[in-house]
Order: structure tokens, then sequence, then C-alpha cells
């Protein structure tokens, strides 16, 4: 399978960045957090899209590096789904754009992205 070159849109006015792997599917969104949303196909366990509310404060660097944020929408998922989301989280196209972390402060926080 030849993966498709994403497509990068922003909407200054709202300050939202739109990632579309493939655009015009249909897809499930799944809330990472309350700025980031993934799209995927879950029968074919696949990346359909990223959606980043609020782009400016998740791009923002800080002194010893990129922001993390924490995936809490995790522990909303059922195991399987959480299992098929950690699955494309860490693989092309998405591994291409977010960096997972283990660091974990609490027990609510499964993992945290982070802006390569």
């Amino acid at each position: 399978m030849t993966m498709k070159k994403p497509i990068f849109n922003y909407d200054e006015i709202s300050d939202t960045l739109y990632v579309s792997f493939e655009p015009g599917e249909k897809a499930t969104g799944i809330e990472l957090n309350e700025h980031i949303l993934l799209r995927i196909n879950i029968n074919e366990r696949r990346a359909i899209g990223l959606t980043f509310l609020e782009y400016s404060l998740l791009a923002q660097k800080t002194e010893v590096g990129p922001r993390s944020f924490p995936l809490t929408g995790l522990s909303e998922l059922s195991e399987e789904l959480r299992e098929i989301v950690l699955y494309i989280l860490l693989r092309p196209p998405v591994s291409y754009i977010l960096s997972l972390s283990t660091y974990t402060p609490s027990s609510s926080i499964f993992s945290a992205i982070n802006f390569p």
C-alpha cells in the first residue's frame, strides 16, 4: 500500500490545524485530549486524519524542548479500542507528525504526545 502525502489545512481564525491522510473517507473520531482528535478507520486499523484545536498552543516550544500533552482520552476507551488507537498512533503516517512518550505521572494518564 502506497502512503499518500498528508494534506495540511490551517484555519487561522479558529486556530485549528487539519491533517488529512485520506481526504473524504468516512472515519470515527477519537478524542485523544481536549486539543487533539484522531480520525480512524477502526476496521482497517488506519489513520484517516488528525485535528489540532488551539494549534498555536500545541506548537509552542518550551525552554527544554517541545511541549507534551497527556492523552487523557485514552482512559475513556474500551481496552480493545485503546489498543487499536495506540497501534495507529505508533505507526506512519501519524508517527511522522506525533511522537509518544510513556511518562505517566498518574495512573489515569496513559501517554503523552510530543511534537517533534
